[in-house]
């Protein structure tokens, strides 16, 4: 079976650094024979609060139900997102809320604190930009957001292996700096990593 990779963005700016990042990603893993679909949380119309928890499941509007659909038919998932203030930008933390649902992403075992993973199978890369180097973020703050994303997300819902590639510094990145950072994600592409 082919790659078939889904690349999620979720920075919420249609023209940041994410952008060419997730479209040099596109490149590399079409160029190696790869199908790819993407979603750019940024243009999807959808209420990124999960108003009622599990409670009670709002209806899901439809850019969430491609959304889902396009998780299940992948078995590489690419989620290409900054580092704000040690977390996931809000309304990609309200995608995963409103998406990585019961019974569509896990589901709990009747009467036990167990979970069935319903996205095994499936492997992953973060590539997550940042304005420190990844080394600071993981030593002096316990790098939050990949594990929120990568352990207590991913790996939650049956997702193995999760790999992680940390791009920065970028606020002081010059065009030439930044150039490296493309090529490496590039890289990732062509190699469906």
């Amino acid at each position: 079976m082919g790659k078939k990779i889904l690349i999620i963005n979720g920075h919420p700016d249609a023209e940041s650094f994410n952008q060419a990042l997730a479209e040099t990603y596109k490149l590399g893993a079409l160029a190696s024979g790869a199908e790819v679909k993407e979603i750019h949380i940024h243009a999807l119309d959808f209420n990124p609060n999960l108003k009622f928890g599990y409670n009670k499941i709002s209806p899901l509007e439809a850019d969430l139900l491609k959304a889902i659909e396009a998780l299940k038919w992948a078995n590489h998932l690419v989620w290409i997102h900054p580092v704000w203030w040690g977390g996931l930008p809000a309304q990609m933390k309200g995608f995963i809320d409103r998406v990585f649902l019961p019974g569509t992403t896990f589901k709990y075992k009747k009467d036990s604190i167990w979970w069935d993973r319903l996205l095994k199978g499936r492997s992953a890369r973060i590539i997550t930009t940042m304005d420190q180097p990844g080394w600071y973020y993981w030593l002096f703050y316990g790098k939050p957001s990949i594990n929120q994303l990568k352990k207590s997300t991913l790996e939650f819902c049956g997702v193995s292996p999760v790999k992680v590639t940390t791009i920065g510094p970028i606020r002081n990145a010059d065009t030439a700096r930044r150039n490296i950072f493309l090529k490496k994600v590039n890289a990732l592409g062509e190699s469906c990593k």
